[in-house]
């Protein structure tokens, strides 16, 4: 079988020789051979997990996404995030790093969101305060 992983900015997989794959979606886990019906689905977070050609496991962390299968020898995967690794235990700690640096990022936009908010408020209020400002409203 053919598997392809896309994110929108790169292909991260294509392989020919797959042998096997599994993967985990809102019903549960399921694994894909060979010949396989056409098949569409929606992944939760989840480790894809597929057998080469040459029996050698492989592993793709991905953050959601959507699989399928076409033609019995196609499989492809399009999501916004994804980790390959040929390790699982490394590839548990790359994602644990990455979703905590993410967690830092998201923590800053937020601390500098609030904190342009409150300078514009700020600025506002003065304005109102001001003598010359004319408003007669509840601030002047």
């Amino acid at each position: 079988m053919r598997l392809r992983i896309v994110t929108p900015l790169n292909a991260l997989i294509d392989e020919e020789g797959v042998t096997a794959l599994r993967a985990e979606d809102a019903s549960g886990s399921f694994g894909i051979l060979a010949g396989h019906a056409p098949f569409l689905t929606t992944l939760a977070t989840t480790v894809v997990r597929w057998t080469g050609a040459n029996g050698v496991r492989h592993y793709c962390a991905v953050r959601n996404g959507v699989l399928s299968m076409t033609d019995g020898n196609t499989i492809a995967i399009a999501t916004r995030e994804a980790i390959v690794g040929d390790d699982l235990a490394e590839l548990d700690r790359q994602v644990i790093s990455r979703f905590e640096a993410d967690l830092e990022a998201e923590r800053v936009e937020r601390f500098e969101g609030t904190r342009l908010q409150l300078d514009a408020i700020r600025k506002i209020v003065a304005h109102l305060q001001s003598p010359g400002s004319g408003s007669g409203g509840p601030f002047a």
